[in-house]
């Protein structure tokens, strides 16, 4: 049986979701010392251990092989790299619900568990006899976080969720991209990452207030609310202003200049976010800050097109190297864009703890992205843990979790 560190090392948390959102949101509640033991369908287990390419499987040599590598006879010993993003500081147990003693096996572990997560289609737990109102007969003080795609309720309740439906039907795409006949998605799964992550701050609320009252309660969240939760100031531009935001590139739509800017060789990324900050950049590069039409930044922000003509022409003949240490020196934000490799190459990702080792059932030794939290005592020593379990492979534990309900382990 796992045991790791950490302000929630007293917790058993069983995880019935699969995909990516109900995953991340458990994998949160692992990096925080949880036990998660991970029910997965036997023979196929969670929907991302087929999401690939990329795979990686055991090559002859015992080390991690790549997708050139892989024969067909390699198929059921690979793994997908997309899985192994959500799911470290697990547990795997393979369980069919639909089978008398695999559901006996499960309520032994609803029984014992702090807090359930799921993230099922409405009504697909009741059909199988373990709603979550049942479930909550057995064992008072659980918590149960739900995860949909649209929500529990209302005219479309029952849709089914992914995240580049969500991204789209919940007004991220008509404000991302390089204009607003370009809708584009967000590189990376957000909404999906987005619902985890506040069902994972759902689940810490809940387990304050059961401390209280000694009962558990249902937090329910979705892709759609998620996302809509992170409008920020392009919500409250329409709720409040009636300004409808629309997709305009890299440049932000109420800062000027703000966002990308070419240069002699690439580009720089700066954030003239103040009065104060567009005086210091303009006398650093010879631009006149009380000229008409760019004194405000409201000004500025309604002739965009006219600032970034005239940030581009001083940088056209500098370096982006040069201006980025010019800019440092002068204190304005500013930055490069990096490719990932870059990212995780780099010495400050090291040292915010971004990159773990673990030691992988089959693959052997993985680095892979670590958790974005890190704890400090008082006086500014770590106390974050420092030792991480690798995503498991299908049913890895199935035995030992059952050795340990049965009082044997």
């Amino acid at each position: 049986m796992m045991h790791r560190s950490g302000p929630l090392d007293d917790l058993l948390v069983l995880d019935l979701s699969r995909a990516l959102a109900g995953p991340h949101a458990t994998m949160m509640l692992g990096d925080l010392g949880a036990r998660i033991i991970k029910v997965e369908t036997p023979g196929r287990g969670d929907d991302t251990r087929g999401w690939g390419p990329p795979f990686r499987w055991p090559s002859a040599d015992g080390h991690a092989g790549t997708d050139t590598d892989a024969g067909p006879a390699d198929e059921q010993r690979r793994e997908s790299t997309y899985f192994l993003s959500a799911n470290r500081n697990k547990e795997s147990i393979a369980l069919d619900l639909r089978d008398e003693e695999d559901r006996e096996t499960f309520l032994a572990l609803v029984d014992r568990a702090d807090v359930l997560v799921e993230n099922f289609r409405t009504g697909v737990l009741e059909r199988l006899g373990l709603g979550i109102a049942s479930l909550h007969d057995r064992n008072p003080r659980l918590i149960a976080l739900s995860i949909t795609g649209f929500g529990h309720d209302g005219p479309e309740g029952g849709r089914a969720g992914y995240d580049q439906i969500a991204q789209g039907e919940a007004g991220l795409m008509s404000i991302t991209g390089s204009g607003p006949q370009d809708p584009q998605r967000v590189g990376t799964p957000i909404s999906d990452i987005l619902a985890g992550m506040y069902g994972a701050y759902g689940v810490l609320a809940a387990l304050h207030d059961r401390r209280r009252t000694g009962i558990g309660t249902l937090v329910r969240t979705s892709l759609l609310a998620a996302t809509v939760g992170v409008h920020g100031f392009q919500g409250t531009r329409w709720t409040v202003a009636g300004e409808v935001g629309r997709a305009q590139g890299n440049h932000h739509p109420s800062i000027s200049p703000y966002g990308l800017f070419r240069c002699a060789d690439g580009t720089v990324q700066i954030a003239v976010g103040s009065e104060g900050l567009w005086h210091d950049f303009c006398h650093a590069f010879g631009l006149a800050p009380n000229e008409s039409g760019v004194a405000t930044n409201a000004e500025r922000a309604r002739d965009r097109e006219r600032v970034v003509a005239l940030v581009e022409e001083v940088f056209a003949d500098r370096k982006a190297a040069e201006l980025l240490a010019r800019l440092a020196e002068v204190g304005i934000p500013a930055g490069r864009v990096r490719t990932l490799d870059e990212v995780y190459t780099w010495e400050q990702t090291a040292s915010q703890g971004l990159l773990i080792d673990v030691e992988h059932a089959t693959l052997g030794r993985l680095t892979l992205p670590g958790p974005p939290l890190r704890f400090f005592d008082i006086d500014g020593g770590e106390t974050t843990g420092t030792t991480h379990d690798s995503p498991p492979v299908l049913d890895e534990h199935g035995d030992e979790i059952r050795a340990w309900l049965g009082g044997s382990a």
